[in-house]
């Protein structure tokens, strides 16, 4: 009935203006004063002939206005609770997949996301935006202003770095959880801003693990999936280049694809050396496992290599990522690495150093410990000539600018000498004579160590068995900071790694040769065991040939890589794979710091014009290439419902934006104000004017 009544107005207010005024007849002397009159009497019916006018137009147009008021036409937006929000959009690799209709990729949808969240801001509300992939930026400080957000936003960028959330937690958390300090003299603590409280939208697919030990404080946090649970993906997740084990002298490729979808695929891998195709593979990958082959390289040139997966294997299951279907690897020149070894004598070490598979990757000379004295050496030393230097029962004065492996001695550096204690007799040598130069601490040392442990995943260690290993005497080793144990025992640790600057230091605790009275004797019986030689091998491929390009040579993009080329040079040059210039300088012997490392590719790096290295940058992250948004019923992959996230003790449901309905009828109203002003002007100025 009211739906007929609403209708009824608008016709009501056109027939007005069909309805003629009927006027009694009156006579008069003449017409000549009644013309207005006459003109009402021209037409006798009861109807007249609609004629155009202005103040008809108003009054329907204002009955529309009001009927459309009365209706309460608005949209969905979203319900924004609170005055201050916190927008982080993650920008890493997965959000760019192309697998959400309408859209470019994800974070395409991500910011039209939060465009929408903007759109609902109301006076007195301000918000912040954080893009967030390896490290968090900001993109713009709190504000109220809109506009300013929105554009912005606008400049967020996709990247093809990994995800790290905790970062851009961190960064939130300053803001809204002040920090609290102790006062002075007292157990009191106070805070050193005030606490603001902030709802914290997270604008990401999830590909990231867990945030363990982060309390969210004032922060409420709304996560908000984008992407979908049935997204399927093929990736390169791993390319190294390495030495034939049959064929030392020859290099070959190897190559790993890994299948994130829900059934088996045939996928064709491709190796390329600077574009020129040198071999191709197919490959049968199981659903959700990786599968790998080798690639021979027999005597390639220096170059870039590059593994892609053929367009023809990843348009057919419609991959949505494509920057894990390409993978790179760096090839440089496969000259032998240099090896100097200062020992008083060891017939059994150079023995080892001089076995045929060694000579295929190093150089070995060898020199008497008289040799650190030398300043020629020490100059060599010092200029980074060497890849390895082994010390036998010696140690220079200064570290040299190389890898180094000590048997039976440790290193002159402070990190190498915490922990140890000053001998008891020279102790009371030194208390006796408060005058005399303190004396150096002395190791500690252990009679017939028993072998406890050892690791069996470093480098050093790999395929090294010690079950029967018996040391008559060693030394018992402190593990530095940033170090790691490889052989421990019933005294201590026996072989301990650590890095120093950007080389490494491995040290033996126990010798293999003593000398009494001139004549060598056993002070280990591992050199008779087979691990002993392979021992060295590990250590020749682990110092020299990795450093020689002979690994991976691979770093995730955003990292920071570190150069040491042989030599003094000052300055290098990097080339980027787009063919961009960055000249590197460095103080004194520290290496060189490279960071603009955000595209995949392989860089190269010239001294004096001459290309002298090479690294590569690759994605290598299985969780960025498994881009389906977890599902919130693991036994339903295809639920569409995607997993919540962990952060702290707080698991955050997967939430879409809590929809509110935004009305239109004030501003309506308001418009059929401003017609009712303005028609009653046009009815003024007809009737009085």
């Amino acid at each position: 009935m009211q739906w007929a009544a609403m209708a009824a107005v608008p016709a009501v207010i056109f027939a007005l203006y069909f309805l003629k005024l009927k006027r009694a007849p009156v006579e008069v002397p003449s017409t000549y004063l009644w013309r207005k009159s006459i003109e009402d009497l021209r037409v006798n019916s009861l109807w007249q002939r609609l004629r155009q006018s202005l103040l008809l137009f108003l009054q329907l147009l204002l009955a529309l206005l009001a009927i459309l008021a009365v209706l309460r036409p608005g949209w969905e937006g979203t319900d924004l609770s609170g005055q201050r929000f916190i927008f982080l959009v993650d920008n890493s690799a997965s959000m760019g997949a192309a697998d959400v209709e309408g859209a470019k990729d994800r974070l395409e949808v991500a910011k039209q996301q939060v465009t929408g969240l903007i759109d609902q801001m109301d006076r007195g509300m301000t918000a912040m935006l954080v893009s967030f992939a390896g490290a968090p930026r900001v993109v713009q400080e709190f504000t109220d202003n809109t506009r300013l957000l929105k554009e912005r936003l606008a400049t967020i960028e996709p990247t093809d770095e990994s995800t790290d959330l905790l970062g851009a937690l961190k960064l939130a958390d300053g803001l809204a959880n002040p920090a609290q300090q102790v006062g002075e003299g007292t157990d009191m603590t106070f805070d050193v801003a005030d606490a603001q409280a902030a709802t914290l939208f997270i604008m990401s697919d999830g590909r990231f693990s867990d945030v363990k030990d982060f309390q969210l404080g004032n922060l409420e946090p709304v996560y908000v999936p984008i992407g979908s649970t049935t997204s399927n993906n093929l990736a390169i997740t791993a390319l190294s280049t390495r030495r034939n084990e049959s064929r030392p002298e020859e290099r070959q490729a190897f190559v790993q694809v890994t299948n994130f979808t829900d059934e088996p695929r045939k996928v064709i891998v491709e190796v390329q050396l600077d574009g020129a195709l040198l071999d191709a593979q197919s490959l049968e990958v199981p659903a959700g496992e990786a599968r790998g082959a080798p690639f021979p390289l027999a005597d390639a040139p220096a170059g870039r290599l590059e593994a892609r997966l053929a367009p023809e294997s990843t348009s057919e299951i419609k991959d949505v990522l494509a920057v894990d279907n390409r993978a790179y690897a760096p090839l440089n020149d496969m000259r032998p690495g240099r090896v100097l070894l200062v020992t008083p004598g060891n017939f059994v070490l150079e023995a080892a150093l001089a076995t045929g598979r060694a000579g295929r990757v190093v150089e070995v000379e060898t020199a008497s410990p008289e040799v650190l004295k030398q300043k020629k050496h020490q100059d060599d030393a010092q200029a980074g000539l060497y890849d390895l230097i082994v010390y036998d029962r010696c140690a220079p004065e200064t570290m040299p600018r190389c890898n180094t492996l000590m048997i039976g001695a440790l290193p002159p550096t402070a990190a190498w000498q915490e922990g140890l204690a000053a001998a008891p007799d020279e102790q009371a040598d030194a208390d006796a004579d408060a005058d005399a130069k303190p004396a150096a601490p002395a190791p500690k040392t252990a009679a017939l160590p028993q072998i406890i442990d050892w690791s069996r995943i470093h480098p050093l260690m790999t395929n090294v068995e010690l079950d029967n290993v018996d040391i008559v005497q060693s030394l018992v080793l402190t593990t530095p900071r940033g170090g790691a144990t490889l052989i421990d025992s019933t005294a201590g640790p026996l072989l301990v790694a650590a890095p120093r600057e950007s080389y490494e230091d491995a040290v033996l605790g126990f010798d293999i040769l003593t000398t009494d009275a001139g004549e060598q004797k056993y002070n280990t019986n591992w050199p008779k065991a087979h691990s002993f030689p392979t021992f060295w091998l590990n250590a020749l491929n682990y110092f020299v040939a990795r450093s020689r390009g002979d690994g991976s040579g691979s770093v995730p993009p955003g990292a920071t890589v570190e150069l040491r080329p042989a030599g003094v040079t000052k300055s290098v040059v990097v080339t980027s794979p787009g063919g961009e210039t960055k000249t590197l300088t460095r103080l004194a012997d520290e290496p060189f710091q490279f960071h603009d490392t955000q595209s995949p590719g392989v860089y190269e790096v010239a001294d004096g014009g001459r290309v002298i290295e090479r690294f590569a940058v690759n994605l290598f992250d299985r969780a960025e290439s498994d881009v389906r948004l977890r599902p919130a019923s693991p036994e339903d992959e295809q639920d569409a419902a995607a997993a919540s996230i962990q952060i702290g003790n707080t698991a955050v449901a997967a939430a879409g934006l809590a929809p509110r309905r935004k009305e239109l009828w004030p501003w309506i109203l308001t418009a059929a104000l401003v017609l009712l002003l303005f028609e009653w002007y046009v009815y003024n100025r007809r009737v009085y004017f």
